[in-house]
């Protein structure tokens, strides 16, 4: 699977808070298509409150973390006092490219959102809304 990350369609970097916002819509849709995959092979999910026992919980959902973590440390850096440097903005743009990596043969987070990518359209489109603020993804020099 090539690069999915597209050109920057503004001369204005995207604020910290749109970016939140954007992976905050793809964590739910992920966490919409792994209850589906969980349904599909486990059964039922029996009440709201069981739902988020599983995602909390059960190992099912735990790839997901990294995600979560990531949207609560721009949540905590945009409730901060301080202002936000351009480097404190650039270093979530990182690390949010280095989160969005899928990979067919890698490990915990990249290979599920792989399959989560194949499996799922709505996982795309939000996958692109997002890489659509990122920029263009830069490519590690050759080894």
């Amino acid at each position: 699977m090539g690069h999915l990350w597209g050109p920057v369609t503004s001369p204005n970097p995207p604020s910290l808070q749109a970016i939140r916002d954007a992976l905050l819509a793809l964590h739910k849709t992920l966490v919409d298509a792994e209850r589906v995959s969980y349904e599909q092979s486990v059964g039922p999910i029996q009440s709201p409150n069981h739902f988020f026992q599983l995602l909390t919980q059960d190992p099912w959902f735990a790839w997901l973390n990294p995600l979560s973590q990531l949207i609560v440390a721009m949540d905590e850096a945009l409730d901060d006092k301080e202002p936000m440097t351009d480097a404190d903005r650039d270093a979530f743009v990182n690390q949010t490219k280095l989160l969005l990596v899928a990979t067919e043969d890698g490990h915990g987070f990249s290979s599920h959102y792989f399959n989560a990518l194949q499996r799922d359209p709505d996982v795309i489109f939000a996958h692109a809304a997002v890489s659509k603020l990122l920029g263009p993804r830069t490519t590690p020099p050759e080894k």
